[in-house]
């Protein structure tokens, strides 16, 4: 069992000064008469106490070398700071306690806090699901009726850059350590927003149509807003 300062303090009043000085076989015995429950120390550590007295003045242990270890206090500091605010970044952690970003990334790390993302499902209104079943049931009677109907289908996707501050999932997170299953609706219709459209007719890209709400967009103002990144290595063709 090592020594903390306070047992070191110990053995140095057991040694005694001046003609009341043990030898270092006395003072492991008597330490190990003191405190039986205890590991006996041996006397080489007793030597290394004395000597250490003998030239630092105290038994102190040395200051240690490397990046010192995360205090207890700031771990709970980082601990709340998620539970008070879920939605808290690492960079804001970090500025409002003043610590490192690493420190904060460790924290979380090891208290197996995870960044979840938000989930946006589009807004349903009432008559949404009893159109779902109509569409069902017209895709399978038509598909019955002729088996290339499928193939004649326009299959879009379409990828939308709000510019007014909607959420954001790339930027938007939750500090849980369970999956909080976290959703948000959205307007499928929503003013200030870039919308691009990619078409594809069996496995082949057709036309990614630009379309307009409540403003007008040019081509730097889609690349201000990273369009092109999201679109990858597509030929891209617009269609006013």
């Amino acid at each position: 069992m090592p020594l903390n300062e306070r047992d070191r303090i110990e053995i140095l009043m057991m040694i005694g000064v001046g003609d009341r000085m043990r030898t270092q076989q006395e003072v492991c015995r008597l330490f190990h008469e003191v405190h039986p429950d205890r590991e006996p120390v041996s006397q080489s550590t007793v030597s290394r106490i004395e000597r250490k007295y003998r030239e630092l003045g105290h038994v102190r242990d040395a200051p240690r070398q490397g990046r010192p270890k995360i205090n207890e206090n700031v771990q709970q500091d980082v601990i709340l700071s998620a539970l008070e605010n879920p939605h808290c970044t690492v960079r804001q952690v970090s500025r409002d306690l003043n610590i490192g970003k690493s420190s904060v990334s460790n924290i979380f790390k090891k208290v197996k806090y995870h960044p979840y993302r938000v989930r946006l499902i589009h807004e349903l209104a009432e008559d949404d699901f009893d159109r779902r079943t109509e569409f069902c049931e017209y895709m399978m009677d038509h598909n019955n009726q002729n088996n290339g109907f499928i193939a004649n289908i326009l299959f879009s996707d379409e990828a939308t850059f709000f510019l007014n501050g909607h959420v954001n999932r790339q930027n938007t997170r939750y500090w849980s350590q369970e999956n909080p299953h976290w959703m948000q609706e959205y307007h499928t219709q929503h003013p200030q927003k870039p919308v691009l459209r990619c078409v594809i007719r069996l496995a082949e890209i057709g036309v990614i149509k630009r379309s307009y709400s409540s403003f007008n967009t040019s081509r730097s103002t889609l690349r201000r807003y990273g369009a092109w990144k999201l679109l990858g290595r597509i030929s891209i063709g617009f269609e006013h």
